[in-house]
């Protein structure tokens, strides 16, 4: 039924739901690790992770205010002889119609059932050489392949895309009309699932498919445990895969890529722009063709400017000759970029390398193992000119990637409220590029968090 604004209060208290194909039996040991709590159980991530789908398209990015909003809502795993199904407890009303739990919401939580199922079953349990790099690759490899993101039979046309989950509206728009001109050109859409930069290709590019009669679209969203409460899927999303790890994510984005487009963002997409300019950097991948394309509306060209800036000062001119800067004109981005996967798909067919997978990208272990944001590894960082430019990259990614974990994570957020800011070592004139870059970011108030004042989570070691 409606209130007197219109709006659904229809939400069943309890919401049973069957799966989609492929997902309706488990054993009964992987149903009792869903059931259970603490170490080795899986119920806490997996609550965590159907919230976020549950919640989507709400305007909220603090993964804490979302677990306490709806502290009350459950997830159950019914098991029965004929398979399974699950039962939703005080769901967000936004999530059903006249009572019925919404479709793609309803595929996305069996995604999130298969993922954490299979990563706890078949990564997490010793069955990869997670020490190794071809081992960690297998594994990445493995998720996707599992989750039915490689698909064999397509020509390369899938377009990763970074960017801000919060944005202004202006270059919000700007994202939906570079989907756009991609989607009439037959290219797929990839992002990080979430709302902002994440969302705003997969629109774009649904109208432009449609107008183009192209049914089968792909709109692939890509996250992690960490990531998926502050970035919930937006609706467009129709695969979604939940990698275990920020690191396994990232290298998911650059191995089934055949071009990648940022957008602006905050140090989240400076994260990952440093993870792909560091393999891309990597001798061993200098013949690699990776299409790479910052881009932004006008009135926002100051993001990467700033972000150019820094890579010349921190990685140098090779870094800088990697990438494309265009600014204020969708239809040249999509050209530039549908002409770089023409070249990718040259390189793979003489290399006889997949079009589904860049096996050919050498990834080094330094860009795959996990980084714990502690103060002690944080402090450990030692940032300076005297390493190679893709082992320095390999390192400013990880300091970004603690600040990222300082202002939205948990375990970061706990950590900083303990133990107050991390310190960041290194060369005082490349933290002084660093500093003055995440300055840039405040001021443009890329930082945003819950609250009206932005409280850096770090501070630079003089």
């Amino acid at each position: 039924m409606l209130n007197k604004v219109g709006k659904n209060t229809s939400a069943p208290k309890v919401a049973r739901i069957v799966p989609t194909e492929g997902m309706d039996v488990l054993s009964q040991q992987e149903v009792a690790r869903l059931k259970e709590s603490g170490h080795g159980g899986l119920y806490d991530l997996f609550r965590r992770c159907c919230l976020a789908v549950v919640n989507s398209g709400a305007l909220q990015d603090d993964p804490h205010a979302m677990l306490a909003q709806h502290s009350d809502f459950d997830v159950r795993v019914v098991q029965q002889d004929r398979g399974i199904k699950l039962e939703l407890v005080n769901a967000p009303a936004s999530a059903f119609v006249d009572g019925k739990l919404i479709e793609g919401i309803r595929e996305l939580l069996f995604a999130v059932l298969r993922d954490v199922v299979y990563v706890s079953t078949q990564i997490r349990e010793g069955k990869f050489a997670l020490d190794d790099p071809a081992g960690i690759t297998d594994a990445v490899f493995s998720i996707l392949r599992h989750a039915g993101i490689l698909q064999t039979g397509i020509d390369p046309n899938l377009i990763v895309c970074w960017g801000g989950h919060s944005i202004a509206r202006s270059e919000y728009d700007y994202t939906k009309d570079v989907g756009y001109q991609l989607g009439l050109r037959g290219l797929d859409i990839c992002t990080g699932c979430g709302p902002g930069a994440m969302k705003g290709p997969m629109k774009g590019a649904t109208i432009a498919h449609y107008k183009q009669r192209r049914w089968q679209g792909r709109y692939i969203g890509v996250s992690e445990p960490g990531i998926i409460a502050a970035e919930s899927p937006n609706p467009i999303v129709n695969q979604l895969v939940i990698m275990p790890d920020i690191e396994k994510r990232l290298e998911a984005f650059v191995r089934i890529a055949h071009g990648v487009i940022v957008f602006p963002g905050g140090v989240g997409t400076a994260e990952e722009i440093l993870y792909l300019l560091g393999i891309l950097l990597d001798p061993a991948n200098r013949d690699v063709p990776v299409p790479l394309i910052f881009t932004a509306p006008k009135e926002s060209a100051d993001y990467f400017s700033r972000i150019d800036e820094f890579i010349g000062a921190t990685l140098g001119e090779e870094a800088q000759s990697r990438y494309q800067i265009i600014v204020g004109d969708p239809e040249a981005v999509a050209q530039s970029l549908a002409s770089g996967v023409e070249e990718v798909k040259r390189y793979r067919i003489e290399t006889k390398d997949a079009f589904f997978f860049n096996w050919g990208l050498h990834v080094r272990h330094a860009f795959q193992i996990p980084f714990r944001p502690t103060h002690e590894n944080m402090a450990a960082l030692d940032l300076t000119h005297e390493a190679d430019a893709h082992d320095l990259a390999a390192d400013l990614r990880r300091a970004f990637s603690g600040i990222v974990a300082g202002n939205v994570k948990d375990e970061g957020m706990e950590a900083i409220a303990k133990h107050g800011k991390y310190r960041i070592h290194g060369d005082p004139e490349l933290l002084s590029k660093l500093d003055q870059l995440l300055a840039s970011f405040v001021q443009q108030q890329r930082m945003k968090l819950p609250g009206s004042v932005y409280e850096p989570c770090y501070q630079i070691a003089r």
